[in-house]
């Protein structure tokens, strides 16, 4: 969120530069020859590129869960996806969202803090007018939230949880339990000013509406599970070994799996003519001679040879000998 010019310094570069005051091919220039970036020391980078790769996975599956969830709660077209992942400073990210807004605060324990989802006002009144039977229209009066409204948002903000629980849960079991809500940034003092913090932007359609939906994750609540959301970790924890007696209980259900066993007892070639003058009686003789064996299919696939006979009265074959691979091939 940081670097990003207002919509009013976008139309002054645009003007300067249809007017002849600024060189687009200058600008360009001095962009490609200016290479240093200024590191601030008082807001150290925390999280790794590695971290920052998982909390973008992580959240990616918060957003489809949060798509279907929505879609099947305000029956309505619902799409949400992460937008960008970056880590600044709290004061930062206060400077940088509307002056009234949904700020939903909510604890996660085991997690020792608090947390922030912060909710676009278009796209909260289009969920609270789709609950209350509307089309989802968006009518942002923020600022005089009555207790129906503030208790209907309340209980919305606790099924994004249910979902941002569930898509954590394969890193860390959390129970994230909505505190407050709190309609203007400036009265909202989670950390210090120039804590790090995670910032993920989720753009959400909902119906006709669009806005964004940003997750505050404080580095001091993460600090402890930081080694979780290594690379390394993810791999040790998908490479794990087998339990003791799993490959016993693999092998017992295939072999009471159930396959077919078809024997074909040879191959005949007639017209349509001969086929509708068949009658009860009439002999087909096969290409298959009497006293060689014939092939056995076991799924569909030739696997041995046998021969024909009875037992006890029933027609029966008796495996003579299993077809090698090389004429399975051919």
């Amino acid at each position: 969120m940081t670097d990003v010019l207002s919509q009013g310094e976008i139309d002054s570069l645009l003007s300067a530069i249809s007017t002849g005051e600024m060189d687009a091919n200058e600008l360009r220039k001095e962009i490609d020859e200016n290479k240093i970036m200024t590191y601030d020391f008082r807001r150290a980078v925390r999280f790794s590129k590695d971290q920052i790769r998982s909390l973008t996975r992580i959240h990616e599956n918060f957003a489809r869960l949060l798509t279907t969830a929505l879609a099947a709660r305000l029956r309505t077209f619902v799409q949400i996806s992460v937008a960008s992942v970056e880590q600044l400073s709290y004061e930062e990210f206060i400077r940088s969202i509307p002056k009234m807004t949904l700020l939903n605060v909510f604890d996660a324990k085991p997690l020792t803090g608090r947390l922030l989802i912060e909710i676009n006002p278009q796209i909260g009144y289009s969920m609270l007018d789709r609950i209350l039977g509307g089309e989802g229209l968006s009518y942002n009066k923020i600022e005089n939230l009555t207790e129906i409204e503030t208790r209907i948002l309340s209980q919305m903000t606790q099924y994004i949880l249910d979902c941002f629980e569930q898509a954590w849960s394969s890193v860390i079991e959390i129970e994230p339990v909505l505190e407050h809500l709190e309609i203007n940034p400036q009265f909202m003092q989670m950390v210090a000013p120039n804590e790090t913090v995670v910032v993920i932007s989720l753009s959400a359609t909902i119906g006709e509406t669009t806005g964004m939906i940003n997750v505050c994750l404080p580095y001091v609540v993460f600090e402890e599970i930081l080694p979780k959301l290594s690379r390394h970790y993810w791999m040790e924890k998908t490479n794990k070994s087998r339990h003791e007696g799993e490959e016993q209980r693999l092998e017992s259900s295939v072999r009471q799996a159930n396959l077919t066993f078809q024997a074909l007892l040879g191959h005949s070639q007639i017209s349509v003519e001969e086929l509708l003058h068949l009658r009860q009686d009439d002999v087909i003789e096969l290409s298959q001679p009497v006293n060689d064996p014939f092939v056995a299919y076991v799924g569909g696939e030739p696997k041995y040879f046998v021969q024909a006979g009875k037992k006890k009265k029933r027609l029966a074959v008796q495996v003579i000998e299993k077809i090698k691979e090389a004429e399975e091939d051919r």
